[in-house]
């Protein structure tokens, strides 16, 4: 057994801070990250692992899937380090496939449903993936020209309700015309390549420092760049979430409405979830109204969220009523928690709610409010055990600051990832001498809650989703007609932020409104696309390098007009 314990931590203010029943320091087996899925599964293999829809599994059943595609994987060719794209939502498939290529050896490579084809194309390319999982109504994302070897095939149509199947098979009509997606030997349907395969086969069993997930955070036009990590750093933050509760294993329900192909959902409610043999309420899209009727129905325990779906529960909730007594605890990332919110949710559904904070480069979770009632409104809360987390000066980052004083965040631990996939550069940078730089301005106060003041990168974040400005502009330059362009966050309560674009035309031309929409829908994702848009006639802001001076454009005021009509970011 590993046990990671700092000797710098015996000293850190936030210990005396934990809820009481926190461990400081936890023991990590040195297992692959399935392990988390045996050990449930041999403890209770009759208890519901997930329901979604109208199906439902049991632990004993999804180990035995799992074990079946890793079979049916190793059968088709898979070797270990080969890599296999899950391009789906939250569905069932998704966590058989996830423990079924790590127990093959394989590396497991998450796809945005939202993404537009030439984004899956380019992660498809700099990964390398050999297989890929998804839906029939996400076919259209995998252009001829980067498929893999093998494509398996998953529907919701047989699990849907009779009157929405008309809706899935017109959706899959429209993506998909006429023509068959199977193709025999390489294309063909997910469930008969499992049911095949042997539940009892041999399978791999890789080493806690073995690649394990490629989280994408940013750059998929051309050059993707992408998180390593390994089964000890998923594991590791699977048990730290695990024990930052009190609750006995086995006693609760969550609310899976997270994305599993965003780092945040896959360790907070999938990995998490499973370490303490939770039943895991799967939701493959994120609408206010479902989300609270699977509370009532299954009478969820935890939620884990992003301040966007909190604030979509409270405005559902203005004049209705749902039982949401079985709510005990909540816990917001993915971008700040406005104080007035976590309240209003409070009083709405008497869940403790609290603050964390997190980045793919850590597996991401590495503060959290306590939950005993001591979280502190505008915080993150506190280091989970074993992470180590320091305010060093935001030019060098070798000198650490007095309490109270802004500087960039840096975190040691034993979920602090690998390094970035084929960049060793980018990896050099961002892993000094043993430290995670963030990127994150915060504080420290004398008692170990840390509070992020501001972002030291132009990252926004929408929805709980990155969205990288840079990546954005790129893609928009190949709009005909502009000068010049920016991309800015500005603060929206619903969102956390929307995307702003600041357009110059260039001279003697008119930007049209219509087409810019047109464009923006057939190159970027859903939640990447500007929401405003301000037109300008003058040079952008720049400074003496070059470069765009978006704290100014921040200042200017927001064009009141969206770009296009929100869309529910969800495939």
């Amino acid at each position: 057994m590993l046990t990671w314990n700092p000797t710098s931590l015996l000293h850190r203010p936030w210990m005396a801070r934990y809820a009481p029943g926190v461990p400081h320091t936890l023991d990590y087996p040195e297992e692959p990250a399935f392990w988390l899925l045996e050990q449930t599964a041999q403890r209770v293999p009759s208890r519901i692992a997930c329901h979604f829809l109208n199906q439902h599994l049991t632990y004993g059943q999804l180990l035995a899937e799992a074990r079946q595609t890793a079979h049916a994987l190793r059968c088709r060719g898979l070797r270990p380090g080969d890599r296999v794209g899950l391009l789906l939502p939250n569905t069932p498939e998704y966590l058989i496939t996830m423990f079924g290529t790590w127990m093959a050896g394989g590396i497991v490579v998450p796809f945005n449903p939202l993404m537009v084809a030439e984004e899956v194309t380019n992660l498809l390319k700099a990964t390398e993936c050999k297989v890929v999982v998804t839906l029939d109504v996400l076919m259209h994302l995998l252009a001829k020209e980067a498929q893999p070897s093998l494509i398996l095939v998953a529907s919701l149509r047989d699990r849907l309700p009779r009157w929405q199947r008309l809706g899935y098979r017109w959706v899959r009509f429209q993506r998909n015309g006429f023509r068959s997606l199977y193709r025999q030997g390489r294309i063909v349907k997910f469930s008969d390549e499992i049911a095949a395969a042997d539940p009892d086969a041999e399978i791999v069993r890789p080493l806690p420092s073995d690649p394990a997930y490629i989280q994408p955070t940013g750059g998929t036009t051309g050059h993707p760049k992408a998180v390593l990590l390994t089964h000890r750093n998923l594991l590791a933050n699977a048990h730290q979430l695990e024990h930052w509760t009190d609750r006995p294993f086995g006693a609760d329900v969550v609310l899976a409405a997270l994305p599993f192909f965003h780092c945040y959902g896959l360790a907070a409610c999938a990995l998490s979830g499973i370490a303490r043999g939770s039943t895991l309420v799967l939701q493959h899209r994120f609408r206010a109204a479902a989300v609270l009727r699977a509370i009532k129905r299954y009478r969820v325990t935890t939620f884990p969220a992003v301040p966007a779906m909190l604030a979509a529960l409270r405005e559902h909730l203005r004049g209705r009523h749902y039982d949401l007594g079985s709510l005990r605890e909540c816990i917001s990332g993915g971008a700040p928690l406005d104080p007035t919110l976590a309240a209003h949710f409070r009083e709405l559904s008497g869940a403790t709610v609290v603050e964390g904070y997190g980045l793919s480069e850590a597996s991401p979770v590495t503060h959290a409010g306590p939950l005993d009632g001591t979280a502190r409104p505008g915080t993150i809360g506190l280091p989970l055990a074993d992470t180590d987390a320091r305010i060093v000066d935001a030019d060098m980052g070798d000198v650490e600051l007095p309490l109270g004083q802004v500087g960039e965040l840096v975190i040691r631990g034993p979920q602090v990832m690998a390094g970035y996939w084929n960049d060793p550069v980018l990896t050099a940078h961002t892993l000094r001498d043993g430290w995670l730089y963030t990127g994150d301005l915060a504080t420290e106060d004398e008692d170990g809650f840390f509070r992020i003041v501001d972002r030291k990168k132009d990252l926004i974040i929408t929805s709980g989703f990155n969205v990288y400005p840079t990546e954005v502009e790129q893609v928009l330059r190949r709009f005909p007609g502009l000068a010049d362009v920016a991309i800015l966050g500005v603060p929206d309560e619903r969102r956390g932020e929307l995307v702003k674009a600041v357009v110059v035309p260039r001279k003697g031309e008119k930007f049209n409104r219509k087409a810019f929409d047109e464009f923006v829908r057939a190159h970027l994702a859903a939640y990447k696309r500007p929401r405003l848009v301000d037109v300008q006639s003058g040079d952008l802001p720049r400074n003496v390098l070059g470069k765009v001076l978006r704290r100014i454009l921040r200042t200017q005021p927001n064009d009141p007009t969206p770009a296009e009509s929100p869309e529910e970011q969800n495939p």
